[in-house]
């Protein structure tokens, strides 16, 4: 037994698997929880940003270009600004309530308009309003001036706003 005993050699110590002192191995793991944490965060910003970020609504993006117009109301003759107004507002009732408001003439848009349950009474007024004083600046070349500029103006942002029955007279 003697022989036995002296072939079998006793249990080996532990072997260090981990080649760098343990604190080199915290350091590791708290940098990479730290940049784990920053894309997590950064990614979080992003679709955050991306998801607060709606497109325009018609009304927003109507009431913007008309905010533009206003400041080159007294670069622009009445003629050209009347050009400007209509055609944003026509956009709009385009994009808005579906209606080819900037393929028709002012009196198919009209009747057109006349026809939609989507309009008020006072909307249907304030627009074929804003569409005689628009169309005798555009086509009759009738004398105007900032004040018709002014009053185009105020019809198409109250129209867009949805007072139209602040105007009403």
């Amino acid at each position: 037994m003697n022989k036995v005993t002296e072939t079998i050699k006793d249990i080996a110590p532990p072997v260090d698997f981990f080649p760098y002192p343990l604190w080199v191995g915290i350091l590791v793991a708290l940098v990479a929880a730290g940049l784990l944490f920053l894309v997590g965060w950064m990614i979080y910003r992003w679709v955050k940003k991306r998801s607060s970020h709606a497109p325009p609504t018609a009304r927003d993006s109507a009431l913007a270009r008309l905010e533009e117009a206003r400041q080159q109301i007294e670069r622009l003759e009445p003629y050209a600004f009347s050009i400007l107004v209509s055609d944003v507002l026509r956009h709009y009732v385009s994009a808005q309530f579906q209606m080819p408001a900037t393929r028709q003439t002012s009196p198919e848009f009209l009747a057109g308009a006349a026809k939609a349950s989507a309009f008020s009474t006072e909307e249907k007024s304030l627009l074929a309003e804003f569409l005689e004083v628009a169309d005798l600046i555009k086509f009759a070349h009738a004398e105007a001036g900032r004040r018709e500029s002014e009053v185009l103006l105020e019809q198409a942002i109250r129209f867009v706003k949805g007072e139209a029955h602040e105007f009403a007279h």
